[in-house]
């Protein structure tokens, strides 16, 4: 009895919510009934159009010059952006988590500046910035540098657009790492790139590789922006986005859709990648504190 009286039995086991379960259940198909009414219908939409008149036809219609020339250019555009905002990620956020100056919080708002500003504003901008009516842009031409309405217009535009998402994957990271590795290496004799290498790298190699992921997405699919800048001549300054409503508007309803499933599958691809490395990232974090 007295075991009893000073050992109670235990309380019953209390869930860590209190909503009822058809609450939750309903929560969830409600869910799942907005992303297959947004996400996945259209996704279902445009590869039964791309597929109307056969996978030939669709074939067919992605080896054209002028649809070549939109792949092609749309790569080309990602292979010289994507890098570049990798560095200029590392550099800001290395800078903002490092270093203590005056301005970091307006850093961090121009580093933002993209979300807020509309691409074509963005786009609007760089015409008026490098187009020929400036005095920067007669000035480019006289000497036989074309910016709008050709690729480095593009690339700038596609630039402006991207270029948070590296930064901002890393910058929380990096923050929450602190400086104490950075410093215990540096007191045993690292130099400035064996420190970045060896210690820096591998702890945000995830958040690094996230960043570029979605930059990447971003500059494929990019249309505002590069639209104003790039002025839509087709076979040579027309990505995919815009050889999509170029097709599209001229009732070429098989090469649009075909166009937009490539498109589409590469984000698929880059969003698949992106999963893989999270659950990779998550399997090594739980091994690690296994052990």
């Amino acid at each position: 009895m007295t075991d009893i009286a000073n050992n109670p039995a235990p309380r019953p086991f209390r869930r860590a919510t209190t909503e009822p379960a058809w609450l939750a259940r309903g929560l969830i198909a409600a869910v799942v009934l907005i992303l297959a009414v947004l996400v996945l219908a259209p996704l279902a939409v445009v590869f039964a159009q791309a597929l109307d008149k056969g996978l030939g036809a669709a074939a067919a219609s992605l080896f054209t010059r002028d649809a070549a020339s939109a792949i092609g250019l749309t790569l080309i555009i990602a292979a010289v952006t994507v890098p570049l905002n990798a560095l200029f990620g590392l550099a800001a956020a290395w800078a903002i988590t490092k270093f203590h100056f005056r301005g970091k919080a307006l850093l961090i708002t121009l580093i933002d500046l993209p979300f807020s500003v509309s691409p074509v504003v963005a786009g609007l901008c760089m015409v008026l910035l490098f187009g020929a009516n400036s005095a920067f842009g007669a000035w480019l031409i006289a000497h036989d540098l074309k910016v709008v309405f050709a690729l480095p217009g593009i690339a700038l535009a596609t630039l402006f657009i991207t270029f948070p998402f590296v930064a901002r994957e890393l910058i929380p990271v990096m923050l929450e790492q602190g400086r104490a590795e950075e410093e215990a290496a540096l007191t045993l004799g690292a130099g400035g790139w064996r420190l970045f290498f060896t210690v820096t790298l591998p702890n945000i190699r995830w958040a690094l590789l996230y960043g570029v992921l979605l930059s990447n997405a971003r500059a494929m699919g990019e249309f505002g922006a590069v639209a104003v800048v790039s002025g839509k001549i087709r076979g040579q300054t027309a990505t995919m986005p815009i050889m999509i409503e170029m097709l599209y508007n001229e009732y070429l309803s098989v090469a649009a859709f075909s166009m937009a499933a490539l498109l589409t599958l590469l984000a698929l691809l880059t969003l698949g990648l992106k999963s893989a490395l999270e659950w990779r990232h998550a399997d090594q974090l739980a091994a690690t504190r296994r052990h």
